[in-house]
């Protein structure tokens, strides 16, 4: 209960900081990628993103 109350005094504040969402475009990048062979660890370099991002992009572009 006490992290929740944290959490509603840093939005109060203006501190709370939301994860950045990824630009347009990077998923077809990774797809793209990808598909060339390129390791996932290679793309995440590459593009800025996390590895987790690029599992994530592959996963619902082929779901």
């Amino acid at each position: 209960m006490l992290e929740r109350q944290r959490e509603g005094v840093a939005k109060a504040e203006e501190k709370y900081e939301a994860r950045k969402p990824i630009s347009d475009g990077v998923p077809e990048q990774v797809v793209t990628l990808v598909r060339h062979g390129r390791s996932k660890a290679y793309v995440a370099r590459e593009l800025g993103i996390s590895q987790a991002s690029v599992y994530r992009i592959i996963n619902l572009c082929s779901a």
